[in-house]
Order: C-alpha cells, then structure tokens, then sequence
C-alpha cells in the first residue's frame, strides 16, 4: 500500500533555470520503493494548485548506514505545480503519496539492459540503473536532449559504470539529432543470438519511435508514460490511454494502476496524445 508522508524537503539542487533536483526525507517511501515507480506530491500547503502532481522516484536516497533514508526527483519547470517545486527550499514540508504504479523489471546477464531517455524522460533511470548494476548487467543509456545545456546528471550514470550514448538535436554535445538515430544503428549492429531489453522514457513521438525499432528488430521493450495524473490512486480517470489486452483488442487503461510501465507493443501509439 502506498504512504502518504508529510515529507521533509532536505536539498533542492538547482541544475538550471528550468530544472532541478528535490530530496525529500522519506525513509518509507525508500525502503518500499522499486525502479520506475513514482509519487504524488502536493506542491503547496494550501489549495492552489489544489491537486498533486507525479513525479518519477529518481534517486533512493541512503543515510551513513547505508539504509534507505529519503528520496529525490527530477523536475522541470513547466507550470505552476513544478514552478512551486523549483522554489522549495530545505526545511519545508510537502505531502508525499508513494510509492506507486508497476515498475521496471531488471534484466539478468546474459542480457543487456538499454536506457532510452528524452529530456526529462531521465527520471526513472538512476534507480533502474542501480538495480542493474547490483545484478552486473551491462547497461547503456542513451539520453538525448535539444541542446547540451539540457543534458543534466550523466555523472551520476557514470559513477554507476554505466555506458553513456549522448545525442542532441542543434549537434552541440554527442551525436547530432535525434537519440534514435544512434539506438537505431547500435540494434542493427547487435547480432539477435545476444539478448538486449530496452526501456524507454520521454516525449511520446520519441517512445513511439523506439517501439517500432524494437518491433522491427525483435527486442522486448517496455516504455515509462509520463501521463497527467490527477490522484495516482485510479479514481479519477485522468491518465488512460489506449493500450491492447492479452487477446490483442485495444481498451482504454489507467497508467497509474497497469502502468506507469507497459509493454511497448501494448500501446495503440496511432491513438496516444503527443506530449
């Protein structure tokens, strides 16, 4: 069951004017959490905005012992909500609902393990990243951005061991263009006898994108939606979106219940919003 935590704010590490990095401490919400899942946080402690918004875990956070003390996410300044959250200062007290949604399943050597990461779709990674490495999975993340100014924490992948493939669409950090293009060339370059599961976060169009490279190249893909979310617990309807059953006939589901991680073939990607 998720907790509801009035959560103190301990760090707010400003990245740029747009987005930063928030550490709540949440010892419970850290033990409890898993790779891809996310919280609901009430941005204020009044009224306005009245509903909470999500967020993907993005660090669990160890005290001195080593267990799990607090968390962290990745914010990026779009609207009032992530605006109040980029003014947080330490001391403050927000309400924190987690952990919640289905998570991230770690692959297991033999396999590889791929990261695809657009913009703020970096955000369920480092915990992803984690769990891989405790299992000695080689992983490899491939996180694009507009311009090298928005490519935010790759040391901390780095720290990890893990590979880092960068790509920006003006050419002023990594490969020049879209983070597809490079995924695109390294699965056709890997023979299909060695094992590679994608997992994939960020603009809808780009997450569209990797599933058809996936299909097309016969490797399991699951992709992280960063749907609007009204209460995270299922009530309100907000986050559905198309995806199809076991028996293939398309329905509408509620990420934050079956999601926020899906298969990517379960996805109607002709009928899902661009975001």
């Amino acid at each position: 069951m998720p907790l509801d935590v009035d959560a103190r704010v301990i760090a707010n590490r400003r990245l740029s004017a747009d987005y930063n990095v928030v550490a709540f401490e949440a010892p419970a919400i850290a033990r409890a959490a898993r790779p891809g899942q996310f919280v609901m946080i009430k941005t204020s402690r009044g009224l306005d905005p009245l509903l909470r918004r999500p967020f993907s875990i993005f660090e669990v956070l160890r005290d001195e012992t080593g267990a799990p003390s607090g968390i962290s996410i990745f914010n990026k300044r779009i609207g009032a909500g992530t605006s109040l959250l980029a003014q947080v200062e330490p001391g403050e007290r927000l309400q924190v609902l987690g952990p919640l949604g289905r998570p991230f399943e770690p692959v297991d050597p033999p396999a590889d393990a791929w990261m695809i990461a657009g913009g703020v779709g970096l955000a369920p990674f480092l915990t992803l990243a984690e769990a891989l490495a405790v299992r000695r999975t080689r992983t490899t993340l491939f996180y694009g951005a507009r311009r090298a100014g928005e490519l935010y924490c790759v040391d901390l992948f780095d720290a990890l061991g893990v590979r880092v493939v960068l790509a920006t669409e003006d050419g002023s950090r990594g490969v020049p263009g879209r983070i597809t293009a490079p995924l695109e060339a390294a699965l056709g370059e890997r023979p299909l006898g060695e094992p590679v599961k994608l997992f994939v976060c960020g603009p809808t169009p780009m997450m569209r994108a990797c599933a058809g490279l996936a299909r097309v190249h016969g490797r399991a893909c699951d992709v992280s939606l960063e749907q609007v979310m009204g209460c995270g617990l299922g009530g309100c309807y907000s986050c559905v979106v198309p995806a199809r059953r076991d028996e293939g006939h398309p329905h509408h589901t509620r990420t934050c219940i079956e999601g926020p991680v899906f298969d990517a073939q379960r996805i109607v990607w002709d009928a899902m919003q661009p975001h």
